[in-house]
């Protein structure tokens, strides 16, 4: 990962990618001035590294940044050392970000979250795990409850007992096992007339392992894509875990706080 780091065209590829996400390859030509076989070989790199996750839509080939090696890189070697002091400074820098943000003429786009995971197990698991009620509850605390055919609504439900629904939405696309697109209504009471954000499971098997790919579009608002930010990969790593072991982690993820905060 660090080699792929190393290259300035390459961390100036992931740059443009964290300003927009889910770019083509035409598109991010176009923005570098760079021709395409160069950008290919740079995006090959990146994409070996994991820092790069491509996603097929039709005929495109979008391309995502992962945050997740990067987040390993500071999990590791930057939260036990200088991390209150670089907050600090990140906190100044967000808010003159946020002042300068008040006086644009319109409000900045937030990008999608694209979070990639490897599991040992079929396709047809990972799938059940998405859309059966009984698992969702045991690694979510939420039971998803549908038939999950195209047009019909889905719902979260909680697994305390209350039957509170948290979030609902409607099926858009189903592919067993290996697409399922939703919608994601995280405010099911609110007044605000928003339109829901869009989730996009892909699971693509290769031999013993399947490769997870969920894409969170069409965010509202930066609040959203925080949490989902941290709530994403805490389901996610419940899943795995209950999928490879037979058993959830002993203590749901998403409860924990964050390092130095």
């Amino acid at each position: 990962m660090f080699k792929a780091l190393a290259d300035p065209t390459r961390r100036l590829l992931l740059d443009r990618l964290r300003e927009h996400n889910g770019q083509t390859l035409r598109e991010l030509c176009e923005r570098l001035d760079m021709a395409r076989q160069s950008a290919t070989q740079h995006l090959d790199i990146l994409v070996r590294a994991d820092l790069v996750t491509v996603v097929r839509r039709g005929r495109e080939r979008l391309h995502y940044l992962n945050p997740t090696p990067i987040h390993a890189i500071d999990e590791r070697w930057i939260s036990g050392f200088d991390k209150p002091r670089l907050q600090a400074i990140s906190a100044i820098k967000h808010q003159a970000e946020e002042y300068a943000m008040t006086n644009a003429p319109t409000p900045p786009s937030v990008p999608d979250y694209v979070y990639v995971t490897y599991i040992h197990a079929h396709a047809e698991q990972v799938w059940q795990a998405l859309t059966d009620a009984d698992l969702t509850a045991r690694y979510w605390g939420h039971a998803n409850v549908s038939d999950w055919q195209p047009g019909s609504t889905w719902e979260h439900r909680r697994a305390d007992g209350s039957g509170k629904i948290d979030v609902v939405g409607r099926v858009l696309e189903t592919e067993p096992p290996t697409r399922l697109v939703i919608t994601f209504d995280d405010a099911p009471d609110a007044s605000s007339s928003r339109e829901p954000s869009v989730v996009t499971f892909l699971v693509e098997p290769h031999q013993d392992i399947v490769r997870l790919t969920v894409t969170h579009e069409r965010l509202p608002n930066q609040e959203m894509l925080g949490g989902i930010s941290a709530g994403w990969p805490a389901v996610l790593a419940n899943l795995k875990s209950m999928l490879e072991t037979g058993e959830v982690l002993p203590q749901a993820p998403w409860e924990m706080t964050r390092a130095h905060t």
